[in-house]
C-alpha cells in the first residue's frame, strides 16, 4: 500500500521514465474525490477506450459522459505514445472488482497472471480507490493495431509509477484481470507486458539499448522450413523455423521472418518476435501487419533488438480473415528466418 503521488511527484516521475506529456485542462485538480476516498494505492490499471482520434478521446476522458462524469483515467495514451494527463485523484476508471485480486496484487504473489476474476462493476469492491488508470486509445476489437510507441509509452508509465512507489510489474493489471464484466486492453496480453516492464525496471529510465561497434563480428542466423502450418483465424501461432529459438543471448540483433502462406486476399497478418524467459515471462516486439494478396501471399516481418542469454527468441503470427464470420484457416507453406546478431 502506499499514498498517492502529490500531482507534482506523478509528473515528475513520468518525466523522469521519458514520458511524452501533455498536460490537458486543469487535470491537476481535475477528479472524483467528492465521491469517496482516494488511496492508498496498490497498483496501475490499463484501459482500451473503444474509440479513435486522439483530440475526441481525449475530451471524453476528460469530461466522461452522463451516466459516467469524467475524468475517466489520469491519463490518455495516443497511438504516438503521447500521454495526455487529463485529471489527479479518485478518477471513474477501475470501478468495480475481485478483492481477491487487489490481495495478490498488493502481495504480488502470483505467477504469470493473478487469478481470474469473479465480481465487477455490480458486485465488486471499489477500485477507484486503489489504482491509477490510463485509457489508451484502441478500437478494442483484436485487430486496431497497437504502435510500438503506445506499447513504449504504456511501459514506461506502468514503470515510471511502479518505480515511484517501489513495485515490482506484478503491480500493473489489465481492465480485464481486474473486473469479470471488462474485456480490456484488448491486442496485447498483460502478461506480455508485465514482462517489458519487469525488464525496464531492471535497468534505468530511458537506457539505450547496447550498440555493437564497427570492429565486432556478427553471427548470422539463416533457418528455413517448409512444413505446412494451418493458422486458425484471430489466434497466435508459434511458427518453428529449423529450430525451437532463433536466438538466445545477444546483445544487438537484425531479424527478419519471411513466409509464405494462402490466404483469401484482403486478409489480415500479424507477425511479431517474442523472447521467452525461463520461468515462461514473455516480452512481446511490436505488431507489425501485412495484407493478403490473391494466390499466394509472400510477407516480411522485421525487427532489432537485445536479448537476454537466458531467453529464447521466437516468433508467431496471427490471421485475421476478410469476411467477417469466416473460420476457414490460412495455410502456411514456408518459413525462412535471416539475420545477424551479436554477442
Amino acid at each position: 500500500m502506499a499514498t498517492p503521488l502529490t500531482a507534482d511527484g506523478f509528473l515528475v516521475a513520468l518525466h523522469a521514465e521519458g514520458v511524452h506529456v501533455v498536460e490537458y485542462g486543469s487535470w491537476r485538480t481535475h477528479n472524483r474525490d467528492m465521491k469517496g476516498p482516494w488511496g492508498p494505492v496498490n497498483g496501475v490499471v490499463i484501459h482500451h477506450t473503444v474509440s479513435s482520434g486522439t483530440d475526441s478521446s481525449v475530451e471524453l476522458c476528460y469530461d466522461g459522459y452522463d451516466e459516467l462524469p469524467g475524468p475517466l483515467c489520469h491519463g490518455v495514451i495516443d497511438k504516438q505514445g503521447v500521454v495526455h494527463l487529463v485529471g489527479y485523484g479518485r478518477t471513474n476508471h477501475a470501478g468495480g472488482g475481485d478483492p481477491v485480486v487487489l490481495q495478490h496484487v498488493i502481495a504480488e504473489d502470483y505467477d504469470i497472471r493473478p487469478p481470474a476474476p469473479t465480481k465487477g462493476n455490480a458486485d465488486g469492491i471499489d477500485g477507484n480507490r486503489h489504482f491509477y488508470g490510463f485509457e489508451c486509445i484502441n478500437l478494442g476489437d483484436g485487430r486496431d493495431p497497437w504502435p510500438d510507441a503506445q506499447l513504449d509509452a504504456i511501459e514506461r508509465v506502468s514503470a515510471a509509477l511502479s518505480r515511484a512507489h517501489g513495485w515490482s510489474a506484478k503491480s500493473v493489471i489489465g481492465h480485464l484481470e481486474w473486473s469479470d464484466d471488462k474485456s480490456d486492453p484488448r491486442g496485447f496480453t498483460m502478461p506480455d507486458m508485465r514482462a517489458r516492464i519487469a525488464r525496464r525496471l531492471s535497468g534505468q529510465p530511458g537506457q539505450p539499448t547496447q550498440t555493437p561497434t564497427e570492429t565486432t563480428m556478427p553471427y548470422t542466423l539463416g533457418e528455413y522450413s517448409d512444413t505446412q502450418v494451418s493458422l486458425s483465424p484471430d489466434t497466435w501461432t508459434t511458427v518453428r523455423i529449423g529450430r525451437d529459438s532463433l536466438i538466445s543471448g545477444a546483445s544487438a540483433y537484425t531479424a527478419g521472418v519471411y513466409l509464405r502462406l494462402t490466404a483469401p486476399a484482403g486478409a489480415v497478418l500479424q507477425g511479431r518476435f517474442i523472447h521467452v524467459g525461463p520461468d515462461g515471462s514473455r516480452w512481446t516486439s511490436p505488431i507489425v501487419e501485412r495484407i493478403a494478396t490473391t494466390g499466394a501471399s509472400f510477407v516480411d516481418f522485421p525487427h532489432v533488438g537485445s536479448i537476454l542469454p537466458n531467453e529464447q527468441l521466437r516468433f508467431e503470427v496471427t490471421y485475421g480473415p476478410a469476411t467477417a464470420g469466416d473460420t476457414s484457416p490460412a495455410t502456411l507453406t514456408s518459413a525462412s528466418a535471416r539475420g545477424i546478431y551479436w554477442k
